[in-house]
């Protein structure tokens, strides 16, 4: 993180994308917090309380990722969301803008992951938890970088930015991880949570959530 960083979240209120009695899912825009961090209160739960009162997160998307972004309402619903994300029993899809054009159509990467003591990053380590990312490329665009489809079959801290970073491609708008150039090619980082197949908490039926990136 540069210093002087601030946080200046966007205004407005929140798109939701999805809303029954046991979960509510909302399209988080880049720049917000998902839940409150030691220094700031301002985030989703927050901005959500007054219009459905308790709330329980059961996932994490990072401050600068946008997209889907799904809560609990009720305890019940809390334990199974929870327990999906947790056992890996959700499948997730982001988009991604990423900096130049690989010469592959997809591939897996597969590259061990630590947190860095004391900063809120993370490094490629062999001795670290083990991470897998799929991907393939949806378009080559005409300004020379690309938009990737990614598949996490892990959920390691900064997985999708660190992989691609690793192999020569980091996302357009990367303040942690990118070089110069490709976080000059953003205003934020371009990187979005697009789809969410889950098992509603209640009934057990396939559901799935959609959100379109805005880059």
């Amino acid at each position: 993180m540069a210093d002087g960083w601030v946080y200046e979240p966007p205004g407005g209120s929140l798109e939701v994308v999805y809303q029954d009695r046991d979960l509510v899912a909302v399209n988080k825009p880049s720049g917000l917090l998902s839940v409150p961090g030691r220094e700031h209160s301002d985030c989703v739960v927050s901005r959500l309380k007054g219009q459905f009162g308790t709330l329980y997160p059961v996932h994490r998307l990072d401050m600068d990722t946008s997209g889907l972004f799904v809560l609990a309402l009720r305890r019940k619903a809390e334990r199974s969301l929870m327990q999906q994300f947790q056992e890996r029993q959700i499948s997730k899809t982001y988009i991604a803008r990423v900096f130049g054009q690989p010469r592959e159509k997809g591939g897996s990467i597969r590259l061990a992951l630590s947190r860095e003591t004391g900063r809120p990053r993370s490094r490629v380590d062999a001795d670290g938890k083990s991470a897998q990312t799929d991907w393939h490329v949806l378009s080559l665009d005409s300004d020379g970088h690309s938009r990737l489809s990614l598949h996490p079959r892990t959920g390691r801290s900064h997985q999708l930015r660190l992989h691609l970073e690793a192999i020569g491609h980091p996302i357009l708008g990367d303040r942690f991880y990118a070089h110069p150039q490709a976080l000059a090619a953003a205003d934020r980082l371009c990187l979005h949570a697009a789809v969410l197949e889950l098992a509603h908490p209640f009934s057990g039926e396939s559901l799935t959530l959609r959100s379109e990136p805005a880059f």
